[in-house]
């Protein structure tokens, strides 16, 4: 779960640029899937800062992300190409464009999401395409 100042709109963030699905709505709290809501893997959960139904979640007032990175995987590199393109139209800041990384063994990019959180999107483990 994410702590964010923006529920709504950092839930149509990661709608538009990881192409996940909202299936609870509302301003202080979204669960996001992969697909059709409650019929695949809920992958994430936002909670809104001053939502307090969970107790302390954290702090706005420290530098969040840190030592965090979410991954995302897609299902090939059509699906890759298609989520660079929604992050660059999104205006994603970019930490890393679309390159093999072969210590992972896929393809990936790194970009952040608009609460400064480390957001990579990568293809499946596939064998090194040079080697």
């Amino acid at each position: 779960m994410l702590q964010v100042s923006d529920v709504a709109g950092t839930r149509a963030w990661y709608e538009q640029v990881v192409g996940l699905v909202a299936g609870h709505g509302g301003d202080e709290y979204e669960m996001l899937f992969g697909g059709e809501p409650f019929a695949t893997p809920m992958l994430l959960q936002l909670h809104r800062w001053d939502a307090h139904e969970h107790g302390f979640l954290g702090s706005p007032d420290v530098p969040i992300g840190n030592g965090v990175s979410l991954w995302f995987e897609v299902a090939d590199g059509d699906a890759l190409d298609e989520r660079w393109r929604a992050a660059r139209a999104a205006g994603a800041p970019v930490l890393s464009e679309p390159a093999w990384n072969p210590q992972a063994h896929h393809h990936e990019f790194t970009v952040t999401d608009p609460n400064g959180y480390v957001i990579v999107v990568h293809t499946p483990l596939e064998p090194d395409p040079v080697g």
